[in-house]
């Protein structure tokens, strides 16, 4: 298909943007939306993007949880967005780490931020248009999979992590929340 046809996205981090990070959140009880975000998504899908939320979760990886507990609790999530008029597109999760996974999850794969790969099977699989797209991430390794992507406008929200210099030089700008950013793009 050519570029014209392709889909534009948002390519989201959960823990820190779309969620309140708690640390390793893998249960219903300790999962809680940013205030805002509902409302931010629903004003995203309006204006015609795609939403893709892309997540490392390494809490598989160091046996925190299990993957049917982290896909029990993102059905739950899903359900819920839905019940409020929120349809995503896509969700990705990377559950390796290269140091502190144990058995089949420590492997250095293509998946787990700052790579791209979460990214690039999106967009093979929902055909979206790069040069049309936005990333929001709360830390480094979520903007510089996004640059690693081809992704241009890759952005910052204050509702995670801290703000590094680090991330202040690469985002394309900084945003106190997903519903801040929602009402300029």
């Amino acid at each position: 298909m050519t570029a014209s046809n392709s889909k534009r996205a948002i390519f989201l981090d959960r823990d820190g943007v779309v969620n309140v990070d708690n640390g390793y959140v893998s249960v219903v009880d300790d999962f809680e939306f940013i205030e805002g975000v509902i409302e931010a998504l629903q004003k995203l899908k309006e204006k015609g993007y795609l939403l893709v939320i892309i997540t490392n979760q390494s809490g598989i990886a160091r046996g925190y949880f299990s993957e049917d507990q982290f896909n029990t609790l993102t059905e739950w999530m899903d359900w819920s967005l839905a019940d409020r008029g929120v349809d995503l597109d896509g969700i990705y999760y990377c559950p390796h780490h290269a140091e502190h996974g144990i058995g089949e999850y420590k492997i250095d794969c293509d998946c787990r931020k700052p790579k791209a790969g979460m990214i690039n099977e999106a967009v093979k699989e929902l055909d979206i248009d790069l040069s049309q797209s936005i990333l929001v991430g709360d830390k480094v390794s979520d903007i510089q999979a996004g640059i690693a992507a081809g992704i241009k406008n890759n952005y910052l929200v204050r509702t995670g992590k801290e703000i590094t210099e680090q991330g202040e030089n690469l985002a394309t700008a900084i945003y106190d929340d997903l519903a801040s950013l929602a009402e300029v793009i």
